[in-house]
Order: C-alpha cells, then structure tokens, then sequence
C-alpha cells in the first residue's frame, strides 16, 4: 500500500525522498553543451515536416504542393481524438509532400511536407487567450490542441489527451530531471525561461485542479533549481524537490516512485495513483501556446559530443534537418573515422541513417562523440548469465529472460515477462559486459508484437463483419420462412372459411402458372401458344381441364392457319392455270401443234379407208361411217389440246421451282 497524501506532504517538507530499484551512474558529460545560453540559428533552406510526431494517429493535410503557407499555420488537421496538428516552421512554399527518412531507429520513410523557406519567416494570425482563468477548461484544452503541444519529454503523448483527465488529481508533478548523460536542453530552458515555465504550470493547475504540485529537478542543476525556486516562490502550493543524480529517475514511473512511495501498476498509468507529470518543456510549449498564441514550431535541442567544435543548445525549428544543426556546431570529422550521428542520448538515443532527419517534437539532442569517447561496439559475445542487466533494471523485470525471449522470437513468453513495463531506459546495456544491445532486441521485439495484434484486430473486425452478415442473412432467412408459413396458414383459413372457392383460384392460379411457363418452353422451341385465360380456367374448375382447353385453342389455331394457307395455294394454283391456258392459246394461235399435225395426218388415210368401204356398202352406211370418224376426230383433237395444257403446265411448274 502506497503512502498517504499527508505523509508525503510531510516527507516532501523535509526533503525525504523515497527511491526505486536499480539504475546506473555513467559520466554525465553536460559541461559540454550547459555553459552558454540557447543560440537561434539561421533558417535552413528547406525544412522537412513530418505529419506525424506523436503517438497516435496523423491528421489530414490541408496544404498542397505550390502552396504558399506562413510561419504557424496549421499544415494537418485534427480531427481525430488521437491527432494533434503540425504547422510550418517558416513562411514560405510547399516544395512537395512526399516520403522522407523519418526520425526513427528505422529511418523508415513517412510522409514529409517539405517546405522552401522564402527568408521572411512572417507569422500567421496568432489567437491568444488573454485571460485564461476566464476561460473553460475545455476551450483551454482546445488552444493546447490547436497549438500541436505533446509530450516533449521524449514520449510524444498528445498534451490535450493527457489534460482531458476527470478523475481527482493529488499530485501535479513537473519533470525537470533530464537524467541522460549529455543531455542540457531543459536545464538551459529552466535556468533561462523559468518564469514562462512557471506560467505553463499555472495554466496545467488551472485545468487539473491538483492538491499539490511537484516540480522535481536532479541536483546536478542547481542554477535551474534556484531560478525555479525563485519563480515559484509566491504560491505556497508548488514544492521544488531536489532529486538525487540517478539515471534514470526521469522516468515516469521511477519519478513518481521516488517522490511519492507510489508505483504505477503494470498496463496502468499515474492517474491510477493520483499523479499525473509533465515536462518542463511541455509547460513551456503550454505558455507559449496560451499567452502569446503561437504554435509549437520550435524547441531546444542540444548539440553534443567531442565530434563537435562548438557544443552547445539551439533553438531549431521543427523540420530542420540534422545537417544543418551540425554545420553550425562545427563539426570535426576527423574526430571519427566512421561518421556517428545520435538522435538522443547516449543510453536511450539511436543512430540516424541520414543526416537529411528532420528534428521533430521529442528531438532533444544530436550527439556527435568521437571514437575514444563511445567505442564501436565490436559485437556482442554470448551471455555469461552475470545478473548484472537484471541489478540494473528500474522497473524490476528480468533482462536476460526477455533477451532469450526476444531473440528466439517467443513473443508470447516475453510478453508473459512483462516486456511491455521495459521503458527501454539502456541501463542493462550499459552495465553488460558482453556488450549485448539489449534495448535493440526489445524494440524489435515490440514491434512484432504491435504488427501481430494490428493484424489479429484486423482479422477479429472481418470475422466480426462476416459473422454479422451471416446472422443477417439467416435471420432473413428465418423471416421469410415465417411469412411465407404465415401466408399459408391464412389460404389454409381461407379455404376452410370460403369452402371451395380459395380453392378454385388456388387451381386457377397454378394452372396459369403451369400454362405461363409451357408457353415460355414453347416460345423458346419456336412454336406459338395460347395460354387459357382466367375464364377458361374458372369454366373448367381444374387445371387439366384448362390445360385441355388451352390446348383445343392452339389446335384451332394451326387449323385455321392451314385453310387459310390452302386457299392461298389454291387461288395461286388457279392463276397459274390461267396464265398457263392463256400462254397455250397465244402459241396455237401463231403456230400449229404437233397435236393438230398428227390429225391433220390422220384424215387422208381415214377419208381413204370410208371411200373404199362407201364402194362395198350402202350411201347409209357411208353416212353412218362418216359421222363416227367425224366425231373420232373431234376426240383426237380434244385430246391432243388437253396433253398440250398439260404439257404447258408442266413446263411453267419446272420454271417455277427452279
């Protein structure tokens, strides 16, 4: 059980501080950079504007290339809870929108807004909040989000996420440790903005309403402690603490161990104990915003290391790249065989791929060391299992484990490990004497982690997604089934209530169906139909007896089609005889047919034949002789006329067909 309000209050009074597990004391080597004040350098030529700085998501660009865009304006939006705008660092024009070398151990590219300074640096409209005190905490939150303000202790936790807080807060604390070697920023900001700070403070107190505040600095600063002491001293609520040098007591949770006996759970966060901090640099950046109305566009950053002529601290713009910040710190090169460059300190800081990185809003330092000042690690040997990682550690984890873990990509059990508690401060490193880089294998192994569960989130939504449609489907299903259950249940009534009646038009009505679709097949087959009518249907009282009737009137149908197409055949016939007769006679009529040739012919031999039988009988038989033969000549005659029609018929059918 943690310690009470008032017995804290107490142990604060006295200075009697509390202390946490483990932690180192390397050199500290901040008498490099902390003897001259904060320098403003000259703009850069270009500035590099990462669209995402914090944790969380990015917002919407609402710039694009060709645009011309002044000092301040916002060039994201945010609109999303997890969002906080960025803004250009200058006056000037959106050169392109691009990926570009991210300030990350990866130096993998991310979206940039590249913008060419045009050497004016002019301001946007600023909207400053004239009194504060007047205003709502949530318009004050607000302006905190419009300015861009998150966390500039090194997390990058939105500030307005953070200050959105409702539950009761007992401890304000105010972090101005900077425990990592090498580092001064905020010891120079402290010693020379500490009223500005103390304003920060004010408005953090305006919101949160704590009992106490707590502003904790290391004691290897003690001009940054009296000029907060100084501008502190008219409110009797704001306790100046001197915390031991210990790296890393900066820590969140080590800080508020060491202050306050309490320990924030594991997965929980210090609201859970009635704490909530803040970085010097951030109450900082909160004045600025509120006061003057200005955007964070800017911090201090400390160039440091033996490889550097001119070590000191800057004020650069966000955007600025790394090369830029070096060439005004004169950088030695024949001070490392191989070029070094540390975004960060010594313990927790990596090594950028690019000197085109841009500093960004938890960029504290650029260490520039020389060979004799950090070797090159030769390699890491094996593990000997000395236990010195785990005497190390702050938050009472088991390095080795998690290192086994980690290589052997055994995520579950280095989660079991409690490896997500690891604040990847570097003391196991450090005090190695394999020179294994601990820290490196956690980082990465954390990030397997994160892509695992994105794509096990992904696949859980789709499952989600699938499942629902499929309950949608069954569920119309079901619903059809019941109406259509519903609707038979009411023929079924219907028909009990009706007596036959439902029934006959139930009848009728398969019965039109059954015809509608053997009209369809015989449609398609190339054959017409006539499908009985609801009359029909209705006279006959049953579907076969419609069928039939159907049926009789496609019959009649075809019947009468054919007499009609006989009859056309007939009257074709008739005029084709006619033509053909008319033909005959006009060929007659110009020349004699074989016919009336042969009768012709025939007429001597007969006349003959009657002239020798008239000398042998009587002038009666002759007459009787005379007629016959006259009347078989008519006949061969007719005969003859008649094959001539046929014949001529023949011929104009042959024609025809042909």
């Amino acid at each position: 059980m943690f310690a009470d309000y008032d017995k804290i209050i107490e142990r604060l009074s006295l200075n009697q501080l509390w202390d946490f597990p483990g932690g180192v004391h390397p050199a500290q080597e901040k008498e490099l950079s902390n003897q001259s004040n904060i320098e403003a350098l000259a703009l850069p030529e270009l500035f590099y504007v990462p669209v995402k700085q914090h944790i969380g998501i990015h917002g919407d660009l609402l710039v694009n290339e060709g645009d011309k865009v002044l000092k301040g304006q916002a060039l994201t939006s945010r609109e999303q809870a997890m969002s906080v705008p960025v803004h250009a660092p200058s006056s000037g024009t959106v050169k392109s929108i691009k990926e570009h070398v991210s300030a990350h151990p990866s130096g993998i590219p991310e979206l940039t807004v590249c913008i060419e300074a045009d050497g004016k640096d002019t301001w946007c409209d600023l909207k400053p909040i004239v009194d504060y005190t007047k205003a709502s905490k949530t318009d004050v939150i607000q302006a905190i989000c419009d300015a861009g303000i998150s966390g500039m202790g090194g997390a990058g936790f939105p500030t307005h996420i953070k200050s959105s807080n409702v539950k009761p807060i007992e401890f304000l604390i105010i972090n101005g440790i900077e425990c990592e070697p090498y580092i001064t920023s905020d010891d120079r900001l402290m010693r020379e903005h500490a009223w500005q700070i103390r304003q920060g403070i004010d408005i953090l107190v305006h919101i949160l309403s704590p009992k106490q505040v707590i502003v904790a600095v290391e004691d290897n600063k003690p001009e940054a402690f009296e000029t907060l002491s100084i501008a502190c001293q008219q409110k009797e609520n704001y306790h100046l603490i001197s915390v031991p040098t210990k790296y890393p007591a900066g820590g969140e949770k080590q800080l508020i161990q060491v202050l306050t006996s309490r320990e924030v759970p594991a997965h929980g966060l210090p609201v859970d104990v009635g704490c909530i901090m803040y970085n010097v640099g951030t109450c900082y950046a909160i004045a600025d915003a509120i006061v003057e109305g200005k955007p964070l566009i800017e911090r201090v950053v400390t160039l440091t290391g033996q490889g550097l002529s001119n070590a000191k601290n800057v004020w650069a713009r966000l955007g600025t790249p790394v090369s830029h910040l070096i060439d005004s710190a004169a950088y030695d090169a024949s001070k490392q065989k191989e070029a070094r460059f540390i975004m960060g300190g010594p313990m927790m800081g990596f090594a950028i791929t690019s000197l085109q990185t841009p500093v960004v809003k938890i960029t504290n330092c650029i260490l520039v060391p020389s060979d004799n000042e950090l070797p090159h690690i030769d390699g890491e040997r094996a593990c000997i299992r000395c236990s010195a990682c785990a005497d190390a550690c702050p938050a009472s984890l088991l390095p080795q484990q998690l290192f086994w873990y980690s290589k052997a990509k055994e995520l579950d059990k280095a989660e079991e490990y409690n490896l997500f508690d690891c604040i990847e401060c570097g003391a196991c490193a450090y005090v190695c004497p394999s020179e294994i880089p601990l820290v490196h294998y956690y980082r990465q192994a954390k990030a397997d982690i994160r892509n695992q569960k994105e794509e096990k989130a992904k696949s859980d939504r789709a499952k989600i997604r699938f499942e629902a449609r499929k309950a949608r489907l069954q569920r119309e299903k079901e619903e059809r089934e019941e109406k259509h259950r519903l609707a038979a249940e009411a023929r079924k009534a219907s028909m009990k209530s009706d007596g036959g009646a439902a029934k006959d038009k139930i009848a009728a009505a398969l019965a039109r169906a059954k015809a509608k679709k053997e009209a369809l097949a015989k449609k398609a087959s190339g054959t017409k139909v006539t499908e009985p009518t609801n009359e029909q249907v209705e006279k006959t009282g049953s579907p076969e007896q419609a069928e039939s009737a159907g049926a009789i009137a496609d019959k009649a149908e075809d019947q009468k089609k054919a007499a009609a197409a006989e009859k056309k055949k007939k009257v074709a016939a008739t005029i084709a005889k006619a033509k053909a007769k008319k033909a005959a006679q006009a060929k007659e009529a110009d020349k004699p047919s074989e016919s009336a040739k042969s009768v012709e012919q025939a007429e001597p031999t007969e006349k003959s034949a009657a002239s020798e039988q008239a000398g042998a009988s009587s002038s009666e038989d002759a007459k009787k002789k005379a007629a016959a033969a006259e009347k078989k000549k008519k006949v061969a005659a007719a005969v003859a006329r008649a094959k001539a029609k046929k014949k001529a018929e023949a011929a104009k059918k042959e024609n025809k067909e042909s």
